[in-house]
């Protein structure tokens, strides 16, 4: 059986990002595996959500369409946070914005759509909207970047642990839950490889998904809540270098 090089790229690459996903999010803040780690899930998460967006523009998917272009969107926003120094931003952040709006657009007409259709379309409806109203919120924290000419301290760093634990999570369902069921997947054999019956009929594939949120709710309460020398050794990490991958190291205030 032969896969398309897309599909290759497609699972390849979201097998290697929730692995760096995960590795990032459990080491050592700061230190060279985590800045590894960020780096191999940037790369692999952009690679698996591009392949992925093809596919669904291939197959007339157009749900699959909103999600790889927003995993997309949310992983460059990330990584561009990180990228610019402490109270900067530019151009590319001004693109991304307005690609994150249309992503949004997008799938709330989709959604309005689908929900003019009777039967199983209002579960798409659902997801259409819930993938646009997100979308669209990220897009107003955009906005407020741009107003503000860059974000600094502990909000730069929770902007890009929730942009990257989100990705991480919609890379997570669909590989653990989404492909698990797809039908072309289960055509080709290459779904049965990956999640044998015994695993599918259990709630084995759930595991990592609730773990992807409840590691993203952690890293997030604690900066925006936790002490501030906490706060302070998640962002320099150990002997003052970066916490996040591609960053300077980040000053957070001294207040609550």
């Amino acid at each position: 059986m032969t896969y398309s090089p897309a599909l290759i790229v497609h699972v390849g690459g979201g097998i290697l990002g929730v692995l760096a996903g995960f590795m990032a999010m459990l080491v050592r803040k700061g230190g060279r595996l985590h800045r590894a780690a960020g780096n191999a899930f940037v790369a692999s998460m952009l690679l698996m959500a591009a392949s992925g967006a093809y596919l669904a523009v291939t197959r007339s998917q157009r749900l699959n369409i909103v999600a790889g272009t927003f995993t997309f969107y949310l992983v460059a926003t990330a990584w561009q946070t990180v990228r610019r120094r402490a109270g900067e931003t530019g151009r590319l952040e001004l693109a991304l914005l307005f690609a994150g709006l249309a992503v949004g657009a997008c799938a709330l007409a989709f959604g309005w759509q689908a929900g003019q259709r009777p039967g199983r379309h209002g579960e798409a409806a659902a997801a259409y909207f819930i993938f646009g109203s997100v979308a669209l919120l990220a897009v107003a924290g955009d906005a407020r970047l741009q107003l503000r000419g860059g974000v600094t301290g502990a909000r730069r760093l929770v902007r890009h642990l929730w942009r990257m634990g989100l990705a991480l999570f919609i890379a997570t369902v669909s590989f653990f839950l989404g492909m698990a069921g797809d039908p072309v997947l289960r055509r080709t054999g290459l779904r049965a490889r990956l999640f044998p019956e015994a695993v599918r009929q259990t709630n084995l594939p759930a595991i990592p998904v609730i773990l992807v949120v409840l590691l993203t709710l952690f890293w997030v309460l604690r900066l925006k809540f936790g002490r501030p020398e906490k706060r302070q050794a998640i962002a320099t990490g150990p002997r003052g270098t970066s916490a996040v991958v591609g960053s300077p190291a980040v000053g957070i205030p001294n207040s609550g």
